[in-house]
């Protein structure tokens, strides 16, 4: 899960792989002179593009438009892209090939929410045009261009599987006559109008979803402190077994026994709780000890004598390391019916 929370709620973005939030975009486009200097006839082009959303709010795409017709004007020739060029009859004008950045406001400002049915983007490119006009040399038909706009985003479902857009759009040709083909500059002159509307498809995630995956961090932490709840009854549990220990529990022989401590461990278990380690601090180093593991009827009676052998040499293993001396530590499986999961310390007499 990533690390991306918002600070309005509390809600994170699940991690997703280089493959996740692909999109791929299909639109039609006009345009005409920034300059307004005769609007008609409209530049028409079709527009496709290729992207992945990086985060909820970054994201970037490779698009190619494809300039169409022969719609000559004089206005138009010092315009950019200059693929509506005098003297023209190509089925194909132009193209514009670039790589653009995207930055979703609705997001940014409004915090991701899992996909809403309106967005606003702003996309921001720089790419490679070039123009077929007869008659000219190659290395005047090629440009260095921008394109600034915006993207209206209309999603069909708030899964955002399928989009509508609307993308108004200023396309500046850097090198174009209009802005002095020595220097790069950002000229009216040369730059376009755009208006291009289409359709996105965002392919669906490993996640399951066509857009980020959110988790409600709030939930979470509730069922979190719910199972620790649930953990500390137990721990509570297990620390009043001792008290019901049975008779049948097998004592240390042959040895002058000055206390005896049980450690009670989890059903199926041999890993030491912190109640067990508490009880097992109060014996002092240099001690000299000898422990029996036993366990509860539950499970098979190999099991049970595997497990109570477990938990003896675990608290064996964590005395010996506090330096209290194990003379032995047996494992005698189930005593009794009702046999409980301990681990059973007799304190000797120094030897």
């Amino acid at each position: 899960m990533s690390v991306l929370v918002s600070a309005n709620a509390q809600v994170a973005i699940e991690k997703s792989k280089l493959t996740d939030n692909i999109y791929v975009g299909v639109g039609g486009q006009v345009s005409t002179p920034t300059d307004l200097n005769g609007v008609f006839p409209l530049n028409s082009a079709l527009n496709v593009f290729v992207g992945k959303e990086i985060t909820p709010i970054v994201g970037l795409n490779v698009e190619y438009t494809n300039w169409f017709g022969s719609h000559a004007n004089g206005s138009h020739l010092d315009a950019s892209p200059r693929f509506d060029n005098i003297g023209a009859h190509n089925a194909i004008r132009g193209f514009y090939l670039g790589l653009n950045g995207t930055i979703n406001l609705t997001n940014l400002f409004l915090d991701f929410q899992g996909g809403r049915n309106f967005e606003i983007q702003t996309i921001t490119g720089l790419g490679w045009g070039h123009a077929f006009i007869p008659h000219h040399s190659d290395e005047l038909m090629d440009d260095l261009c921008a394109k600034t706009g915006l993207n209206f985003l209309f999603n069909l479902s708030k899964n955002r599987a399928h989009s509508l857009f609307i993308q108004p759009a200023v396309l500046w040709n850097l090198t174009n006559p209009g802005a002095s083909r020595d220097n790069v500059a950002f000229n009216k002159n040369g730059s376009q109008l755009a208006l291009t509307l289409g359709y996105i498809y965002h392919f669906k995630n490993s996640n399951g979803l066509h857009t980020f995956k959110l988790h409600d961090v709030g939930a979470l932490y509730s069922e979190l402190d719910a199972k620790n709840a649930q953990i500390n009854a137990m721990r509570e549990e297990l620390a009043k077994k001792p008290k019901v220990v049975i008779k049948e529990v097998v004592k240390a022989k042959d040895v002058n026994v000055e206390s005896v401590y049980f450690v009670p461990f989890a059903q199926g278990k041999s890993n030491l709780t912190f109640d067990g380690e508490a009880i097992l601090n109060n014996i002092v180093q240099g001690k000299h000890v000898t422990i029996i593991g036993t366990a509860s009827p539950e499970g098979t009676e190999d099991r049970n004598m595997e497990l109570s052998q477990e938990r003896a040499n675990v608290v064996a293993n964590y005395l010996k390391n506090r330096g209290v001396i194990v003379e032995d530590a047996n494992g005698v499986g189930v005593q009794g019916e009702n046999s409980n999961r301990l681990a059973i310390v007799h304190v000797t007499s120094n030897k």
